[in-house]
């Protein structure tokens, strides 16, 4: 992990704001968190918490609920005029934000360019970037990218086979959930004591899920695309699935309804029969449930297979997210189909998710190099 000098001596405030939530940390120079929480439901029935604080406010948008983030930190104690920058994630940085960058005016132009890419989410990212601006104005501010680790991939990963023009439309690979990938390696060398493993298979599975191929520390192919919704079956999400069996359901239904189905009504949710969460699956028993999870386990293990030929073998495997923390025997099934590939029970791990922490030490490397000249 960076080691952080002592000049960066105000705490980070770290945000992910997301359609209907705020969640957030403060962490001191050393990386320590202070507090933590979150704003959810934002525009509906609204829940805050914050340490073993818990209450029910009217958060009618986000400038309400960071409002009240930012309310309830200087309550307990937390002088925001001696914070040191706020650091935010950011789902989609596009071809051009590959790395943490400090959040200027061009900068938010960019992230505003990224629209049309995340829809569902860089609006509320932006909207947060904004709030804490108009709140704390001279607040220096942050913003990693979930699109960015992917940058490493070579050309042919990120290409589609198709027109130019579409090509130069953006219509490309990009990946995601680079926060938590980037985040696992770090803590992986920390936990394990040895360096990184050259070719490293590392699955983020939660209700979203993607497999990368981390060669020498750098993602060289991920399974999710141009969209999140690409690659594994996941908690609401289709994954995969032929581009005509979406244009067929479109022609009948509508281009929304396809979206939002494929979007929020499929994968784990639609295989089931009403049931997303995989620790309830588990519970369930019943076998619809059973047959979801070995679904996720196949096809998990399927994308994998093209990530190991993506980095010419590999030699450990790590699991990080909700389901790769806490759901051992879904991790067996995906390693029993993976069992030719040849990777020993000693070179698999479970890497405990830490994506705050990462936002958090982006932003620290950038404030000590301004530091330092």
């Amino acid at each position: 992990m960076t080691q952080m000098n002592d000049a960066n001596s105000g705490p980070i405030l770290v945000i992910n704001a997301g359609s209907s939530s705020i969640k957030f940390a403060l962490f001191d120079a050393s990386l320590k968190e202070i507090v933590a929480g979150a704003a959810s439901g934002i525009g509906g029935d609204a829940h805050f918490t914050m340490g073993t604080h818990a209450s029910t406010p009217d958060l009618g948008d986000h400038d309400d609920a960071l409002g009240h983030i930012l309310d309830a930190l200087e309550a307990d104690g937390v002088a925001l005029d001696q914070l040191g920058a706020a650091a935010h994630r950011v789902v989609h940085g596009g071809a051009d934000l590959t790395e943490t960058v400090r959040i200027t005016p061009a900068v938010l132009d960019q992230i505003k360019a990224c629209v049309p890419l995340a829809p569902l989410h860089n609006p509320h990212n932006l909207a947060a970037i904004t709030a804490m601006a108009d709140r704390v104005p001279n607040l220096p501010q942050y913003a990693s990218f979930d699109t960015a680790y992917h940058a490493t991939n070579p050309r042919e990963a990120t290409r589609y086979a198709v027109p130019e023009d579409w090509h130069k439309s953006n219509i490309r690979r990009f990946g995601f959930h680079g926060i938590s990938y980037q985040a696992l390696i770090g803590t992986l060398e920390v936990q394990t004591g040895h360096p990184l493993p050259a070719r490293l298979l590392a699955f983020h599975l939660g209700n979203g899920a993607s497999v990368c191929a981390i060669r020498n520390g750098k993602s060289v192919a991920t399974s999710m695309g141009f969209s999140p919704l690409d690659g594994l079956s996941m908690g609401t999400r289709a994954g995969s699935i032929d581009a005509s069996a979406a244009l067929e359901m479109a022609a009948r239904t509508s281009p929304a309804e396809v979206l939002e189905t494929l979007n929020t009504k499929s994968g784990l949710l639609a295989l089931s029969g009403g049931i997303s969460n995989m620790k309830s699956l588990i519970a369930d028993g019943s076998p619809r449930a059973r047959f979801a999870i070995r679904h996720f386990a196949y096809w998990a293990a399927r994308h994998a297979g093209s990530m190991i030929a993506a980095m010419g073998g590999v030699d450990a495997i790590a699991f990080t997210g909700g389901i790769g923390e806490n759901a051992p025997n879904v991790c067996g099934l995906i390693l029993k189909h993976l069992g030719w590939a040849g990777v020993p029970l000693t070179a698999t791990h479970t890497v405990p998710a830490n994506e705050v922490r990462q936002i958090a030490e982006n932003a620290l490397v950038l404030m000590d190099q301004a530091s330092a000249t």
